[in-house]
């Protein structure tokens, strides 16, 4: 008896620990931390295929028009996802993914909250929350599972070989399997007792595996590019935090910036710029805007913005140097100079961290990865420098500090800021990454191409953004803003134009994937060239037959600035503009921005259906015509069109669809 009651005692306090765990985030950094429910907006999350992770683009799934939208997605609420799980299959576990910044961590904090708070999975007596950037510090350690999770929640050490383990309903929610640096290897280990003990990486797989704590209810979130670490048999559930919609982007600056006239213009001005506005359904991307746009509308009478994402961010990083300049405004000009060199000097380092740990696939950092980097970490330091403004420190356990960037992103334009600066400063050694032979002269027109290529051949677009910030940074009107971190400027015009061309050859072969090619003509937009873009336009408006035709590189561009400009095309007939009729597929999801489809003998299967279905099935549907006769749709397929012929949204007149085979 006794031991049941210092059970429910615990279970007590454990939930109330828990409520104020979850109730304060911080948005960006630390100085922002606000409650949950004042800046909560709902977010996006749909159910996935588990199948898809080993096969996934991570930088394209920034861009939610260019995704081939399923049928079945539907929106899941974070609240509802264990009563799902219970549906599939309560044997396995759920696996959340999202890129950076899309609200992951969010998610798991209204879960908690609600729980905590009564509002919601009552059915669960105990939940533990278990970041694997604290994980990281115990990697190394054996341990039980009493013992690992008391490592986490200390108050545990009162109930030693108590029922909590056997009696009760407990929830495991692991977050940011991304930032793990556990060794996972699921053919070794086997634990079934929570007494036994083992490495922790151990503990993890067995835990997924179910032969250990079998009864619990496991959640698991990541980046994409690191789901694929849990294999498919164990995940019963598969979902996506896709981040906002467009109605819940407006509704996060509208919560956001109370000045009713301010956060209008603002919203104006990003949906003036297509990229910009897709960009914002990542939520700290939105925080990263307003802090940038805000400042803008303050500072000049005009509401002139900057629209290349590489101008975005030199923007938001002089905004924080701005930020601490005023912060000294009152001290002696000597002294406020040496603050001043201080901040700069602490950005070079940051910037030199950035990018060190960008060719690790490193997102979190260590005391020892920043003495790598020769990063003081007094508090004189932080109070001072800009490492409070860009660079966010958590207490993890056992005094261990645990360190990230307030966003990917700006860890990826850093690792940009710190490749330019090396070229000016001739630290070739520091470029050896993009080179495969040692180089004494590096001419910026060789490192570029090279940036390029390495980019290009990656599967998983992990260098992407940090390409296309490190080409826009390059210009010299990129130059001209950073010049109090640049040693000098250098006239790049020659070098700019050659690049032009060498992406538009790349564009023109067929070397590069789809997903490379779309990142290459956003490398274009942010060398200011935007021929590609206009040439392009002017092949969606013309009525006669192209000059010539396009790559499939190009095909995949036009598809994508269809999707992205949201023009609404009476006919789309993709043969006008290739070759080779096998490259019409590449054309399928422009059947969402197009009234009459021409899609006959197109070489299409049943894989492009699913597709076709989804844009029948929106809200936005424009099809009224639709040809698909002679092409190799399957029954599967049919199957699929089905689904979209039969939903309220489709406005196909019945005399003008054919989907013969």
């Amino acid at each position: 008896m006794h031991k049941l009651l210092r059970l429910q005692k615990f279970l007590e306090t454990h939930k109330s620990f828990m409520k104020k765990k979850a109730e304060r985030i911080f948005e960006g950094k630390k100085e922002n931390e606000a409650h949950l429910k004042d800046i909560y907006t709902e977010l996006f999350i749909t159910e996935g295929d588990v199948e898809d992770i080993n096969r996934e683009h991570e930088i394209m799934k920034m861009d939610d028009s260019f995704k081939t939208k399923k049928a079945q997605d539907r929106s899941i609420k974070c609240n509802d996802i264990f009563h799902l799980l219970r549906e599939n299959n309560e044997r396995k576990i759920v696996l959340t993914k999202g890129i950076a910044g899309t609200g992951k961590t969010i998610s798991v904090h209204k879960f908690i909250l609600d729980w905590a708070e009564g509002k919601a999975n009552q059915d669960i007596h105990c939940l533990f929350l278990l970041p694997f950037r604290e994980i990281n510090v115990i990697k190394d350690k054996k341990l039980n599972l009493h013992e690992f999770l008391q490592v986490f929640y200390p108050e545990l050490k009162h109930l030693a070989n108590s029922k909590l383990y056997t009696k009760c309903n407990l929830a495991l929610i692991f977050d940011g399997l991304d930032e793990s640096r556990l060794s996972l290897n699921f053919e070794s280990g086997i634990l079934s007792s929570f007494e036994e003990r083992s490495r922790v990486d151990v503990l993890f797989t067995c835990l997924i595996k179910k032969t250990l704590l079998s009864s619990a209810l496991i959640w698991v979130t990541s980046r994409p590019a690191a789901a694929n670490q849990i294999p498919p048999q164990y995940v019963g559930l598969f979902t996506e935090v896709r981040g906002f919609t467009e109605q819940q982007k407006e509704e996060y600056f509208r919560r956001r910036i109370k000045d009713e006239k301010r956060v209008s213009t603002i919203l104006s001005h990003i949906k003036t710029s297509r990229t910009l506005f897709i960009m914002c359904h990542i939520p700290v991307f939105c925080w990263i805007t307003a802090t940038v746009l805000q400042n803008i509308l303050i500072r000049s009478n005009t509401g002139t913005i900057r629209t290349t994402l590489s101008e975005m961010y030199i923007h938001f990083l002089l905004i924080q140097m701005n930020m601490k300049s005023q912060k000294y405004d009152g001290r002696e000009e000597r002294e406020r100079k040496k603050l001043l060199d201080s901040n700069r000097t602490m950005i070079l380092k940051l910037a030199k961290l950035a990018f060190v740990q960008l060719k690790k696939e490193n997102i979190v950092f260590y005391e020892e990865d920043l003495r790598e980097c020769i990063i003081d970490l007094s508090e004189g330091s932080e109070s001072t420098g800009m490492l409070t403004e860009l660079f966010l420190k958590e207490d993890g356990l056992h005094e261990t500090k645990v360190f990230c960037f307030v966003h990917l992103s700006v860890q990826e334009f850093l690792a940009a800021v710190h490749v330019f600066l090396c070229y000016l400063s001739k630290k070739n050694e520091e470029l050896r990454f993009f080179f495969d032979e040692p180089v004494k002269e590096i001419r910026l027109q060789d490192l570029l191409q090279n940036a390029i290529n390495k980019t290009t051949q990656s599967g998983r677009g992990q260098l992407d953004l940090f390409l296309r910030f490190l080409l826009g940074i390059s210009l010299e009107s990129s130059q001209k803003l950073l010049e109090g971190l640049l040693p000098h400027k250098e006239d790049t015009t020659d070098s700019v134009l050659q690049l032009s061309q060498y992406i538009k050859q790349l564009q023109d072969s067929n070397r590069i994937s789809e997903e490379a090619s779309v990142n290459l003509f956003y490398c274009l937009l942010e060398l200011k060239d935007h021929s590609l873009l206009e040439q392009i336009q002017k092949y969606i408006s013309t009525e006669e037959y192209p000059g010539r035709k396009l790559s499939p590189s190009l095909c995949s561009v036009m598809t994508y600035v269809l999707l992205m400009s949201e023009k609404v095309l009476n006919e789309f007939n993709p043969k006008r503009f290739v070759s080779s009729i096998a490259d019409c597929m590449r054309f399928v999801p422009a059947v969402a921005c197009c009234r009459k489809a021409l899609f006959d003998g197109c070489s299409l299967d049943e894989t492009c259906c699913e597709t076709v279905s989804s844009a029948l099935q929106s809200s936005n549907s424009h099809q009224t015509a639709l040809d698909l006769s002679n092409n190799d749709l399957r029954d599967s397929g049919v199957n699929f069109l089905s689904v979209g012929l039969k939903s309220s949204n489709c406005q196909l007149n019945y005399s003008d669809w054919q989907v013969v085979d």
